[in-house]
């Protein structure tokens, strides 16, 4: 049986938007572009007609991904979202012990992680940590460098996904 995969409203309707551009325009342009290496003649030696065939697999799998993620995709109800605990849907404030700099992140579903902006998934390190973690308690990570860190949680409110 297939996991479940959390994520938010705006997360699923992102993919969902990806996975019609690859389907009906994505897939117009590389078949576009394969008729016209195709063109060029001998394909034994055509690398215009490799590199379109290439990215087509490429394509291909993206959309196969994409469509079973949509499949077995569970929405986060926002409305029964709690933010007495840290869970997938709400926004966190954390510090980490020694450090006068507080962090926020989006906890978010694992599709949906972009660590960059601020959206860690609940099952990366510190998104495990801190899940079901309330205000004022410590999260022990283990990072992959073996080093423990301690974090305390400050806030928590809902995410502004």
């Amino acid at each position: 049986m297939a996991q479940e995969i959390k994520m938010s409203a705006a997360g699923l309707k992102a993919m969902q938007e990806e996975l019609e551009y690859l389907k009906t325009v994505r897939r117009k342009e590389l078949a576009e572009e394969i008729k016209e290496a195709r063109s060029h003649g001998d394909l034994s030696e055509n690398s215009e007609y490799d590199e379109a065939k290439n990215t087509q697999g490429l394509v291909e799998n993206r959309i196969t991904e994409l469509e079973q993620t949509i499949k077995n995709a569970v929405l986060i109800d926002e409305s029964e979202l709690s933010v007495d605990n840290v869970s997938v849907g709400t926004h966190v404030t954390i510090r980490e012990t020694g450090e006068d700099e507080a962090e926020e992140y989006d906890i978010v579903g694992r599709t949906e992680a972009d660590a960059f902006n601020g959206k860690i998934s609940d099952e990366s390190p510190v998104g495990h940590a801190l899940m079901g973690k309330a205000v004022g308690e410590k999260a022990e990570v283990l990072l992959p460098t073996g080093q423990t860190v301690v974090y305390t949680v400050l806030a928590i409110t809902h995410s502004a996904n």
